[in-house]
């Protein structure tokens, strides 16, 4: 959909990503190529599956349990990458209303407390991680160790964290 620079946004609109977008100390490049390097496993994956299905009545029993892993850090990923362009879920009103200097304090608010979601599931999926690790826990699926899932999560955890706290220095530099 192309919008002609000369009318303004329709109210409830997102701008146009590319035209928002901040600089970052870490680039935003990582996230995109991560997305897209999990988006094309899953359909790769997925294609496989319906291929072998449909030539030999059988079915890959490692393609669910790893789909399932792939869609959650594809969650994740996506996570971190729209807390460092400012896009997470927000009630608009509130956020957008008022005075520069509110909507300052609410997107500082914002990502403080994005920070400390994210870096208290870092500190207890680490502790989940451990024990996967520690007592061999294996995957219900295919039997692989646990933890070859589980480790991502404190580490995409880890990941948005730095965002939010990026974003909220980026924001506390606004005056």
């Amino acid at each position: 959909m192309s919008v002609s620079p000369d009318l303004p946004p329709v109210p409830g609109e997102l701008p146009d990503p590319a035209g928002i977008e901040e600089p970052t100390r870490v680039p935003l490049a990582i996230e995109d190529w991560l997305t897209v390097v999990v988006m094309g496993l899953l359909a790769l994956i997925t294609f496989a599956n319906v291929l072998v299905r449909y030539f030999t009545d059988q079915s890959f029993a490692w393609t669910e349990e790893f789909s399932v892993f792939l869609m959650i850090v594809l969650a994740l990923v996506a996570g971190s990458a729209s807390v460092a362009r400012n896009l997470q879920i927000r009630i608009e009103y509130f956020a957008d209303n008022g005075s520069p200097a509110r909507q300052r304090a609410l997107a500082m608010f914002g990502a403080a407390m994005v920070f400390l979601l994210f870096a208290l599931i870092a500190v207890l999926s680490t502790r989940m991680v451990y024990d996967d690790f520690t007592y061999g826990e294996t995957s219900p699926g295919i039997g692989v160790p646990q933890w070859w899932y589980t480790i991502w999560l404190p580490v995409m955890s880890v990941a948005i964290a730095g965002r939010a706290l990026g974003l909220f220095i980026r924001r506390k530099r606004q005056a």
